[in-house]
């Protein structure tokens, strides 16, 4: 089954789509990749719905990726009297960092990693942003606070701090936890959210290896002061632009997610931009005008995926979601602007010899107007080097290992297969043109180009390019 776009769609499961139908439903309406966001429901429940995925790959004969999404550190205020706390802009309040039920004066905040690193002049957002005090004093259990915009302080409502460097990893006990079971399980992507430095990927990378690939959801103002080092240690990036659009404003989130998708692509490194693509969806049958086009602007620049959450979780219309998703990338990707937008974006080239190959693979494989880009690669690297380019020609990648093969299934413009194996150039050249054939990406006569690292099964070594004929039988 091959799909007729070259970005991906990334859908969230949830009550709205656990059950096998709704998934197959979903995979049939255009969903790539499946999310399972472990900051809610258990893990049994999580487990039931990797098995079904699972079958169901097995079912339509194509790799389905699946996202283990971790909580990360939530940090949330306590319990208030009557469960809800009215401030008014001016007000003074005091956080304290033990207690229950508390008032304007004894507001508890659970969290020293805060009273250690806070600083007068600092803001906390709570709730999203819906209420917003500013640091006047500190003491070794209490934050003094100004209300800068009032509402209304509920029970275990959410607490940001743009301005703030927390000592605190991205993994908490309930993360470990969850993420030994999902790679036990044997999820393909995991994501990490509330990353702020470097040293939270290495910290990572120490536990899940090379057993799924490590996204990197960006979140936090401090992972954009040192986001090449950050991309440089991930295998993906989601910008995450909910939690990232309460600690940045508003109208600084589009231009960063440009920049993102464009350091992503210098990186060679998929891109996924998520929160609020097709949000009215959740409860009605189309999206606004809006949405169409916050998802047409992700597709222009380039991302590797766009991603739904709510929609397909929990709302009303998740089957019509993603296939309104999917309409929108094709009409995108069919209009005639598309192309001169997407060369227009591509960033600078990185001067390797493998990356000046898959430049010339994907230019060679324009110019003779080849029907398909043939790679070879056994980590999924030869294959991203080559979308990076974002050619015109379809990329067909045959991977020997099923776990690469169902990463990709998140990469710009690649069909995934697991392939055998090979050991001759002329082996190689069989098998690429025939699989290009039961693809179907191409027709007897048709040209092929076809790129791979030789020795074949090194990583890391894309130098050869072939043009190969489809025979005629």
């Amino acid at each position: 089954m091959r799909r007729h776009r070259h970005a991906k769609i990334v859908a969230t499961v949830g009550p709205a789509t656990h059950t096998p139908e709704m998934l197959k439903a979903l995979f049939l309406a255009g969903v790539d990749t499946f999310r399972l966001n472990f900051s809610h429901g258990i893990q049994a429940d999580h487990a039931k719905v990797h098995a079904a995925i699972r079958a169901l790959e097995q079912e339509v004969g194509r790799p389905i990726a699946i996202l283990q999404d971790l909580q990360g550190p939530k940090i949330r205020v306590g319990t208030v009297r009557d469960g809800r706390l009215a401030v008014a802009p001016g007000e003074s309040l005091r956080f304290v960092l033990r207690g229950a039920d508390g008032d304007a004066r004894a507001i508890p905040l659970p969290h020293p990693e805060i009273f250690a690193a806070v600083v007068p002049g600092q803001e906390l957002l709570i709730d999203d942003g819906r209420v917003r005090v500013r640091v006047t004093g500190i003491e070794a259990e209490a934050i003094e606070a100004e209300v800068v915009i009032g509402g209304a302080i509920s029970n275990r409502k959410g607490v940001n701090l743009p301005g703030t460097l927390l000592d605190v990893s991205p993994l908490t006990e309930k993360d470990r936890a969850d993420l030994a079971f999902g790679l036990d399980l044997g999820v393909d992507w995991v994501a990490l959210s509330f990353v702020q430095k470097p040293a939270d990927l290495i910290e990572a990378r120490g536990l899940i290896g090379d057993r799924a690939g490590i996204m990197t959801k960006v979140e936090k103002p401090q992972a954009l002061d040192r986001i090449e080092d950050i991309i440089r240690l991930s295998d993906a990036v989601m910008v995450a632009r909910g939690d990232l659009g309460v600690e940045i404003p508003h109208e600084d989130v589009p231009g960063r997610q440009k920049e993102l998708i464009r350091a992503c692509r210098l990186a060679v490194k998929p891109v996924v931009v998520a929160t609020q693509m097709l949000d009215s969806m959740v409860s009605a049958p189309t999206p606004t005008r809006a949405e169409a086009s916050d998802v047409a602007t992700a597709i222009y620049d380039g991302a590797d995926a766009v991603m739904l959450s709510a929609e397909s979780a929990t709302g009303r219309y998740p089957v019509e979601a993603v296939a309104m998703m999917d309409r929108i990338i094709r009409s995108v990707e069919g209009h005639k602007l598309y192309r001169s937008i997407v060369a227009a974006s591509e960033p600078g080239e990185e001067e390797t010899p493998p990356h000046a190959v898959a430049t010339a693979t994907a230019e060679l494989a324009q110019a003779v107007h080849a029907s398909a880009i043939v790679t070879y690669t056994l980590s999924g690297t030869t294959a991203a080097r080559v979308a990076r380019k974002r050619p015109a020609v379809p990329i067909l990648a045959l991977t020997p290992d099923l776990g690469t093969s169902r990463r990709l299934s998140l990469l710009w413009g690649t069909h995934s297969v697991r392939a055998d194996e090979v050991s001759t150039y002329e082996e190689m050249v069989a098998n690429a043109t025939a699989h290009a054939v039961e693809e179907g990406f191409a027709r007897a006569s048709d040209l092929v180009v076809i790129t791979a690292g030789i020795p074949f099964a090194v990583m890391g070594t894309t130098n050869n390019i072939r043009i190969a004929q489809i025979p005629v039988t």
